[in-house]
């Protein structure tokens, strides 16, 4: 199961003045909606209708938006499919450019000093967390589904 269908995506694109970049939009859904659930999913209140075994984030039981509103069980919200086709436009423009490769040991070392020059460094994060990309006009889609990032998400009990 992917979040959205190619026809959709489309319609998205069309709809928000996007051409979309070549190539096989079900695989970039596919990739997008991996994405989604693993950087967003701990963040999304409730807890999915299946549970461990269920493959995919949604549709989720007890799941409510930050203004207090439940969601649907059954449903997959508007704003999850609007999402995961902004991540496919990312990931068609750009193919792999929603997964990072990292190898967390392997960090450089300042050994020498020729000349000072000031760089921009990521911050915060460290790990995989630290080095998947993320969108800010994703996080706008998906803010009124998101607990903040520093608390743990709600279980259904």
């Amino acid at each position: 199961m992917v979040y959205g269908d190619a026809a959709g995506f489309s319609a998205y694109a069309a709809a928000n003045g996007y051409t979309s970049p070549a190539g096989d939009i079900d695989a970039a859904l596919a990739r997008a909606t991996t994405y989604l659930d693993g950087l967003y999913g701990r963040r999304f209140s409730g807890a999915p209708i299946g549970g461990a075994a269920q493959n995919r984030e949604w549709p989720r039981a007890g799941a409510v938006d930050v203004y207090g509103y439940a969601l649907p069980p059954e449903v997959v919200p508007a704003r999850v499919i609007n999402a995961t086709y902004e991540a496919a436009l990312l990931e068609l423009a750009s193919p792999g450019s929603l997964s990072a490769t990292i190898t967390p040991d392997q960090r450089k070392v300042l050994t020498k000093v020729d000349k000072i020059e000031w760089e921009i460094v990521p911050g915060g994060k460290d790990g995989v967390e630290g080095a998947t990309p993320t969108s800010t006009r994703i996080e706008g889609i998906l803010w009124p589904l998101l607990m903040r990032a520093d608390l743990p998400a709600a279980m259904v009990v």
